[in-house]
């Protein structure tokens, strides 16, 4: 049996995760249209029919606002913590199960715990999955590493992990002052130097590969995340996920 991850596309512009074994399809977050999210679909061989379930980080925009449509036109069951389902992209939504940090479901042969993060919105999470032994990690939209994140995150064969922003091109940038300090904060986004740390402090003895996600057009660029990745000393692979195709599937061996 597989076990394997493809982002679909990732950054400011819109995110969406598959994590599937052979049976089993999980989309976790939808922040493309209807007809886009299909499309990305099918550039990776799966529809919208295999879809077991969607999982929901929170609900800001560039994750969730095309959960409702996809879950509605394919009666794909949806998950998502109390406080994200309050937002009101969210209200249509029938097919609606409840997540709690820290608390296992089972969807299909892939168990899912979601933990909490700190992130400017209602009750975010991110996942930790795991299938076959393996355990697969993912953490976007965080503002800091707390000590819960690294626990979650331990000994995970394979990381899609946020390197959001270069903090001196986000310092030097045209944004306004407001959203500069909110994307550096502690409710923000993660900055190179930031995950760079996790994965310095990570226990991370199984890590075989590290995908690069939700980097910043405007405050980064892959060549500098490829370089600073390259420069760890770890025995793992790095990727970077593009705002327009994501990545290839990636498989744990």
């Amino acid at each position: 049996m597989s076990f394997r991850c493809t982002s679909l596309g990732s950054g400011s512009k819109g995110n969406a995760t598959l994590i599937a074994t052979d049976s089993t399809f999980l989309l976790v977050d939808c922040g493309f249209g209807l007809k886009d999210t299909q499309s990305r679909l099918s550039a990776k061989g799966v529809s919208a029919e295999q879809l077991s379930a969607i999982l929901v980080t929170h609900e800001h925009g560039d994750h969730a606002s095309g959960v409702a449509r996809l879950s509605k036109k394919f009666n794909i069951p949806v998950w998502m913590t109390r406080g994200t389902s309050l937002h009101k992209s969210c209200e249509s939504i029938s097919n609606l199960h409840f997540l709690n940090g820290g608390e296992k479901i089972t969807i299909g042969d892939i168990d899912v715990t979601p933990f909490t993060v700190p992130h400017d919105s209602r009750e975010p999470v991110q996942f930790a999955f795991y299938s076959a032994a393996k355990k697969i990690g993912l953490l976007t939209d965080t503002g800091r590493i707390t000590n819960h994140t690294l626990d979650m995150l331990s000994e995970c064969h394979l990381l899609l992990l946020e390197f959001n922003h270069d903090a001196e091109r986000l310092a030097n940038s045209k944004y306004p002052a407001m959203l500069k300090q909110r994307i550096a904060g502690d409710l923000g986004h993660l900055s190179n130097y930031q995950s760079l740390q996790l994965l310095k402090r990570l226990k991370k003895e199984s890590l075989q590969q590290v995908i690069a996600l939700h980097l910043s057009e405007e405050n980064n660029c892959p060549e500098l995340v490829q370089r600073l990745c390259q420069g760890l000393d770890i025995n793992a692979e790095f990727q970077i996920a593009s705002q327009e195709k994501g990545t290839e599937w990636i498989t744990v061996t």
